[in-house]
């Protein structure tokens, strides 16, 4: 299938304008107009934010009653119970509150489920736990919008439950004390793409102001909550939140934090990643840092991770980074097997991608990487995909979904079929009997071809400007990286060049190709650093190229020079 480009046409006197306004490279404007950034002073917050100018954490709904509960817990010792999930969103938020809560001596612990075994968000089971260790109050995070049952039991045993999530609630909220998410529709915050670690980043503000009008802080020192930003920046680029307002705001601090060195897990993570912690940016934490930390969840145990980033002995955490870089290459390898098995089965039964959404389970699939399986072939056949494994009394699994279709929404209409099941518009998990499978994989497509036209399945790129080769330099460079952290609602440009050939390259690995590119209809002596990754053909290398659609970063390994990482067409 032929991939859509779109080219980026942005209003021309804007562009104008803010290039004159601030004194920036014609093409950082352009790029500040796509995201909707159109006067001079909005411009200045997106390219130098600060953390001046916060939205106030009391705007949440409900943080009021959560802080003031919490503040009880604190003064009266007693037991507080943080419950997480397994993710990397859920083992930074479940640091995060741990780190805050252990400075202000609270008697405090921490527990994150087994995947597999005890599976997403607070049951009734971990009520029964909590109650045989007295546990007075319990905080969720990055998980219990959807623990109603959960929440009754506690109420039963007179546990408190605080919720804090960020994940779609449903029609009714649980009876908890507290529900604090910004996605509930009576919350007025505006802070509804915050992920899960954001919102316990916001309830550890509001709970310091608190704690500071109740003299607190007269006998210990007040915490900078500066230090708590990496967290905030590995959980909300691992879950892939939007990169806009508070989030980027916080990340830029986030990532300038890392960039210290001074929490150890972090550290010695990135050692183990090879990745100069002086030097880290998004890319590095979605690729390299995030994937090792998902891991634990997905092979081992994501308990391993809340241990590793509160870890205060050097010797523990290289020992622990090095068993989460076994762990991912462990993963890699499941997930490896079970996407070739799937390519085999397309390979012999290849109406299934006749489908708008392709629906496959199987008895021999490790449930824990499904989602990231599915998130590949999403991508490669421009399809949603839902994989389940059915080896178990019930058939668990992810979805996977692309473009502006909302695979939530279709599960939403199955909800009939279905166990259980949760998520957002791009992901789900889902909980379903082996008897309703066939039945929930017709009414899937059903909807996909009653609410989605033939355009919502093409693949598209978009082009932010199409650039004269000479154009590619060090400046160029620079400029596009004032607009980092890239991630959702941010993406990182992509640039257009014609009639380029291969000055020399080589194979580094089986798919990866280094080059050197040339324009080939200039006489210029100009040449630039350029990288093909997970080529399709390796024994068919092109030496030219009609037009080439790439990213411009600064070289890491070079002073002062650009490469470019081409993309696929």
């Amino acid at each position: 299938m032929d991939t859509i480009l779109k080219y980026l046409e942005p209003d021309q006197e804007i562009v104008e304008r803010l290039t004159k306004g601030l004194n920036c490279h014609p093409l950082l404007a352009k790029m500040l107009s796509a995201r909707g950034i159109t006067n001079i002073e909005d411009a200045n917050f997106f390219l130098n934010p600060n953390v001046k100018n916060l939205t106030n954490p009391f705007f949440l709904k409900d943080m009021d009653k959560a802080v003031e509960r919490i503040f009880t817990a604190i003064e009266n010792k007693e037991k507080i119970l943080i419950f997480g999930d397994f993710d990397a969103d859920g083992v930074t938020s479940t640091a995060l509150l741990s780190d805050f809560f252990e400075y202000c001596d609270a008697n405090v612990s921490w527990y994150i489920p087994h995947r597999i075994k005890e599976g997403y968000s607070l049951q009734t089971d971990h009520i029964q736990m909590a109650s045989d260790q007295d546990i007075d109050l319990i905080i969720t995070v990055d998980c219990g919008v959807s623990s109603h049952e959960a929440v009754i039991k506690a109420n039963l045993e007179d546990i408190d439950v605080i919720v804090t999530d960020h994940h779609e609630p449903g029609i009714d909220l649980p009876a908890a004390l507290a529900v604090v998410d910004p996605k509930r529709k009576d919350c007025r915050s505006g802070l509804d793409y915050l992920a899960g670690v954001g919102v316990a980043f916001f309830l550890v503000m509001a709970l310091r102001k608190f704690l500071r009008d109740k003299e607190f802080w007269e006998d210990i020192k007040e915490p900078n909550l500066i230090d708590y930003l990496d967290l905030f920046a590995i959980g909300s680029i691992g879950d892939m939140v939007p990169l806009i307002n508070e989030n980027r705001v916080l990340c830029i601090a986030g990532l300038k934090k890392i960039k210290q060195g001074t929490r150890l897990g972090l550290k010695s993570l990135a050692d183990i990643c090879r990745v100069d912690l002086g030097k880290i940016d998004s890319d590095d934490i979605s690729f390299k840092l995030v994937p090792r930390i998902n891991a634990a969840g997905r092979i081992s145990h994501a308990r391993i991770c809340v241990s590793q980033l509160t870890c205060t002995d050097v010797v523990n955490a290289e020992k622990t980074a090095s068993l989460l870089d076994q762990l991912n290459l462990k993963r890699q390898k499941i997930e490896k097997e079970i996407i070739l098995t799937i390519e085999h089965r397309l390979l012999k039964t290849p109406d299934l991608l006749n489908k708008k959404l392709l629906f496959l389970w199987d008895d021999h699939w490790d449930p824990s990487v499904l989602g990231i399986a599915a998130s590949k072939l999403s991508k490669k056949y421009c399809c949603p995909v839902i994989l389940l494994s059915s080896a178990g009394e019930k058939a668990i699994g992810s979805g996977r979904s692309i473009n502006n279709i909302n695979i939530h929404k279709a599960l939403t209409n199955s909800e009939h079929l279905l166990e259980k099941f949760g998520g957002h518009a791009m992901a789900s998990g889902l909980t379903v009997k082996k008897s309703n499978l066939q039945a929930l994989c017709q009414s899937l497509n059903r909807h996909m071809e009653n609410f989605y036209s033939e355009k919502d399945f093409h693949k598209s790129k978009t082009i932010d400007a199409t650039l004269d080769f000479e154009d590619i330099n060090f400046n160029l460079a620079k400029e596009m990286d004032r607009l980092r952290p890239f991630g959702m609602a941010n993406p990182e440009p992509v640039f257009m060049c014609k009639d380029i050939c291969v000055a020399s390259s080589y194979l580094i690995g089986n798919s990866h190709r280094k080059m050197v590119l040339k324009s080939a209809g200039s006489i210029s002596q100009h040449m630039v650093e350029a990288f093909h990754f997970n080529i399709s053909d390796p024994d068919n290398l092109p030496v030219y190229y009609p037009k080439i659609a790439f990213k411009i970063k600064i070289n890491k390994f070079k002073t002062h020079a650009a490469q470019i990482i081409i993309e696929d067409l």
